[in-house]
């Protein structure tokens, strides 16, 4: 195959993927065969009714419900694919392809490899012209990711190689120094390799790690940081909430696809390049006495209550406790007759 290209419209063909949405909203993907028939405990689909249909059609099953056919989305397909290792939601895959620049024509490293989720993201975003090199440690896994790859595309694109083994010992026989555009690390430990990729890496490439735990995060925060070779790293995580829209019933889904992973990404400085260091207020943790006056009500501009106003706040104070005790006992008091500091006090 020349590229990572599927065909995704026009009539359905057969070999054609095809998600069949049943009257209970059950999704079913199949993949089409003349004389077949796609069985369910409501019945059945005949494969021959649905070839030749327009993406998007309704087609009748064999005890007379309606069946949506829509081609698959790419969404669709790694959500519901075989999984070999935890796949990369859409949701980061989609953030992967934005802060790491992923671009038509570029060359890109990955490592793990997994289930191929992320692999058909990229293959996508590179197009025919970009090369995709991915790395994975345990062969059953690749295999699974080369399934997946060739299922969804009809075939495995000839600019994508899968290499078994470590990244640190088969990054520098696979990509030459300076050749890779952008660098995707999906793995345990990517400090591991933190130096082989700043080799690999062009000048102002970019590094992107995807992370399970905040103390991963941080471990490779510092890698990144102590190599004096990349930017500093950023970090964020995404949340995706859905929402229920029906008429006037307008909510937030009851489950949302919350944390899945932390993204961290850098960019290569060129060779010899120093980062400049940021001009940042640093926080003390020793201070002085000049520290302490600074802080102090009247150099912070604080406004504060002088005597005289504090002695007839007081005696307002009183004379409301006053007025208030003589009402107790004697009963309502006209506010005509109430004492003026009363009046004002309340």
């Amino acid at each position: 195959m020349s590229g990572a290209v599927r065909r995704q419209s026009g009539p359905f063909r057969a070999g054609d993927k095809v998600q069949l949405t049943g009257p209970k909203g059950r999704l079913n993907t199949i993949a089409l065969e003349p004389g077949k028939i796609f069985h369910t405990h409501r019945g059945g689909v005949e494969h021959d009714d649905v070839i030749g249909q327009p993406d998007g059609s309704v087609v009748l099953g064999t005890t007379g419900d309606e069946y949506l056919a829509l081609r698959p989305l790419l969404n669709d397909f790694v959500m519901s694919m075989p999984r070999g290792a935890a796949i990369i939601y859409p949701k980061d895959a989609a953030q992967i392809l934005a802060f790491g620049d992923i671009f038509p024509g570029a060359t890109v490293v990955e490592a793990g490899v997994g289930s191929g989720a992320l692999s058909l993201w990229l293959l996508r975003a590179i197009g025919p012209a970009g090369r995709l090199h991915s790395f994975e440690r345990r062969d059953e896994f690749a295999q699974v990711a080369q399934g997946n790859v060739t299922s969804f595309l009809g075939g495995e694109p000839d600019n994508w190689t899968v290499t078994v083994g470590d990244l640190v010992e088969e990054l520098p026989g696979v990509v030459g120094a300076g050749e890779v555009d952008r660098v995707i690390l999906d793995m345990l430990a990517p400090w591991e390799c933190i130096d082989e990729v700043a080799e690999a890496l062009t000048p102002g490439g970019v590094l992107v790690c995807y992370i399970a735990t905040v103390t991963q995060l941080s471990r490779v925060a510092e890698a990144i940081r102590r190599t004096g070779l990349f930017t500093d790293p950023d970090s964020s995580e995404t949340m995706v909430r859905g929402w229920h829209v029906e008429g006037l019933a307008v909510r937030p889904d009851h489950r949302m696809v919350a944390h899945t992973g932390f993204l961290m990404t850098a960019r290569r400085l060129a060779p010899g390049a120093i980062l400049p260091q940021l001009k940042r207020r640093a926080s003390k943790t020793d201070f002085a006495d000049e520290d302490v006056e600074a802080w102090t009500p009247g150099s912070l501009g604080e406004r504060t209550a002088t005597d005289k106003r504090l002695r007839k706040t007081a005696r307002a104070a009183q004379a409301g406790a006053e007025f208030a005790i003589t009402a107790e006992a004697d009963g309502a008091v006209p506010s005509s007759d109430q004492p003026d500091d009363a009046a004002s006090a309340t």
